[in-house]
């Protein structure tokens, strides 16, 4: 998916209103979610917010029925004042965050690990019960080959780290359009 400057600019903009609004329910700055058809589209969104290039929140949905620009803002509140990792962001750490957002593409089937590309799928387990999701930039952030990247997936729903080892998981993969803050297109 292609997004211009504007749309990128836009869609950071209502994550940090939605953000602001949880410091300030009466701030009524008015935003403007109609103005490209991209803002209205069904599309699973996560943002992930960082302090000093350190995780500080990350929530999103792989399935929407609401409007990108609801998603989105819903996802930063929810990363802000709800990821159950980290206590609720406070107002002098607003000032401070930087945001990044990943637009979802529809999951398919990944039927062999090989067919996974690291920088290019993101990864769904649903195995035993449990659920995990890594975004496509995760195992690049983190220096991860496809072994890694594997267990840090086994890793986070809970199962023990080398179980994709022993089976062949039920994997759904996807890709995402990513864009931060510091993006040099953005300054």
């Amino acid at each position: 998916m292609e997004l211009t400057v504007n749309e990128k600019k836009q869609l950071l903009a209502l994550a940090h209103f939605s953000i602001e609004s949880g410091f300030r329910p009466s701030h009524n700055q008015s935003i403007n979610t109609k103005a490209s058809p991209l803002l209205s589209s069904k599309l699973g969104a996560f943002v992930t917010i960082t302090i000093n290039s350190k995780l500080r929140g990350c929530i999103g949905y792989i399935q929407t029925d609401d409007e990108l620009s609801k998603t989105i803002m819903d996802a930063a509140f929810q990363a802000a004042f709800h990821d159950p990792r980290f206590a609720p962001l406070s107002e002098n750490e607003f000032n401070q965050i930087k945001l990044e957002i990943s637009i979802l593409s529809e999951s398919f089937p990944m039927d062999s690990y090989d067919d996974i590309e690291i920088g290019k799928h993101g990864l769904i387990l649903e195995e035993a019960g449990r659920k995990a999701l890594l975004l496509p930039q995760v195992p690049i952030e983190h220096n991860m080959d496809r072994d890694a990247y594997l267990s840090a997936l086994c890793n986070k729903a809970g199962l023990y780290e080398d179980y994709w080892r022993e089976k062949q998981l039920k994997l759904k993969g996807f890709t995402a359009t990513v864009f931060s803050e510091e993006d040099e297109d953005l300054n």
